[in-house]
């Protein structure tokens, strides 16, 4: 089997997998609704008139983005969405940094820090309490890596993160290497987040990608993600999670080559990005190849800490590293409730 007739089959499966994904429902009008209706073949018929003969026009992409496009602002003549200064609805690739005021702040340490921060645009990941322990927020068009263990929330925490955009008019994107579509939609719902809606409105795109057929075609998945990013306008990206992605390779140096180019990918895709690591099993404080730590911006760590005077298991975050800011170094507790993650702003795990 060559090579293109490989990436072909890969492409067909995961078609597939996301239609069988989809949920049957007892509405009629939902009934009446074409699942290409989430597809992505007007774009890609339009997108293979300008590649080369010998590349492949099928995308892994192609069943998810399709309404969003669809549904898309029209850009006017100056390249601006809803004449808003942002060429991508709001961040995605688009208008250079945002001055951030520095007197909407009461944080003692705003006033030393002012020169420091005006010239980056920063963003809040919109999580109670762990806002606040960072100086203005996270640089935009950053990666962010979120390390946990198993149940300490790590998806909500991605979830929460597009929320906190897309409740507010933008867009984003979800890749998820565990869940299906379907159960991320459920799962934000849980918490009263209206992801279905947002993706509905064109506005949000679930891509659900087994991880073994992504490591076997991760180039050309690699080389169409900025550009089909671009195109959406996503303000913000999740990829859930880049562990599974590590553990298809079985030689460190190929790992280390692949989630490097990887990032950079998701770097030149233009938008905040976030990716969640299990945490290592020797160590809280690293992810399980610690690799992702050293590539993102901004690192956060979430863990149990079980102290002889707890009388039960705390969960608690703190930020290893932002780069280009400054932030708090306490370690801080926190809950997953069911509107999300707060953190106790006032409290001290020690």
């Amino acid at each position: 089997m060559t090579d293109d007739e490989a990436e072909e089959d890969w492409f067909e499966r995961a078609l597939r997998e996301q239609e069988d994904s989809e949920p049957e429902t007892g509405n009629d009008d939902a009934a009446d609704t074409d699942t290409s209706d989430r597809g992505f073949e007007d774009l890609g018929d339009d997108a293979s008139e300008t590649e080369s003969d010998d590349e492949s026009t099928d995308s892994p992409f192609d069943q998810d983005f399709a309404s969003a496009f669809e549904n898309a602002p029209d850009i006017d003549e100056s390249g601006l969405v809803g004449g808003d200064g942002d060429p991508f609805g709001g961040g995605g690739g688009g208008a250079g940094p945002e001055p951030v005021d520095d007197a909407e702040t009461a944080d003692p340490f705003a006033e030393e820090e002012a020169d420091f921060d005006t010239s980056i645009a920063r963003i809040d990941l919109g999580i109670e309490g762990l806002d606040n322990m960072i100086l203005g927020g996270v640089p935009k068009r950053s990666l962010v890596s979120v390390i946990g263990s198993a149940g300490t929330g790590k998806t909500t925490f991605g979830l929460q993160f597009l929320e906190k955009a897309l409740s507010n008019g933008e867009r984003g994107v979800y890749l998820t290497l565990e869940e299906s579509a379907t159960r991320i939609y459920d799962t934000a719902a849980e918490k009263g987040w209206p992801f279905e809606e947002y993706a509905d409105e064109g506005r949000l795109a679930v891509v659900h990608l087994d991880p073994v057929e992504m490591a076997n075609s991760l180039a050309s998945i690699r080389n169409e993600l900025p550009e089909l990013i671009s195109e959406f306008g996503a303000d913000r990206l999740v990829l859930d999670s880049v562990s599974l992605l590590e553990m298809m390779y079985d030689r460190p140096a190929d790992r280390r080559s692949e989630v490097y180019q990887f990032s950079k990918s998701l770097k030149e895709a233009g938008v905040t990005t976030l990716v969640t690591s299990e945490a290592s099993s020797d160590t809280p404080y690293g992810s399980r190849y610690g690799i992702i730590e050293y590539l993102a911006d901004a690192v956060f760590i979430l863990q149990y800490v079980r102290a002889s005077d707890f009388q039960e298991t705390r969960l608690a975050v703190e930020i290893q590293k932002i780069r280009d800011a400054n932030h708090s170094r306490e370690t801080k507790p926190y809950e997953i409730t069911n509107e999300g993650l707060s953190v106790y702003r006032q409290a001290n795990i020690f």
